[in-house]
């Protein structure tokens, strides 16, 4: 099993974001603007992993340099199903930068949106938080 594969459904967050690249880029299915950088990207996916019940991934595709991943998954959110794709990059140190995230059907993408707006304060402070620790660490 990939080691992020493992670590989203062991729900480790630390070992989500030590997976993450500084650089790295999320592109959220919900929100235009992709977001730049392994603090925010950290917590949007520690919100994900609260707001999203009975998550499972039902199928992991990779090409043959292994640079490329994409985890088929599926959720439930506020009783909508959703069926979703985490689409990762992976850089020549093994980290993702580049992380890409698509649901549908549309109903559930719109409840996912509500409830990820709903988190968006505790994002910017997780974010916040481990931007500075990641400061003082460097």
């Amino acid at each position: 099993m990939h080691p992020f594969r493992a670590a989203v459904e062991d729900r480790d967050e630390d070992a989500i974001t030590a997976l993450l690249a500084d650089n790295v880029v999320f592109t959220s299915p919900v929100a235009f603007t992709p977001y730049p950088g392994k603090a925010i990207t950290g917590a949007i996916l520690r919100a994900v992993i609260r707001v999203f019940e009975d998550f499972r991934y039902v199928r992991e595709i990779n090409d043959v340099d292994g640079h490329d991943h994409a985890f088929v998954f599926e959720a439930t959110v506020d009783g909508k199903k959703l069926t979703g794709c985490d689409f990762l990059h992976f850089d020549e140190d093994g980290k993702i930068d580049e992380f890409t995230v698509m649901v549908r059907p549309l109903s559930a993408a719109q409840a996912l949106a509500a409830r990820m707006g709903e988190q968006f304060e505790q994002i910017k402070a997780d974010a916040m938080t481990q931007f500075e620790r990641e400061a003082t660490q460097a």
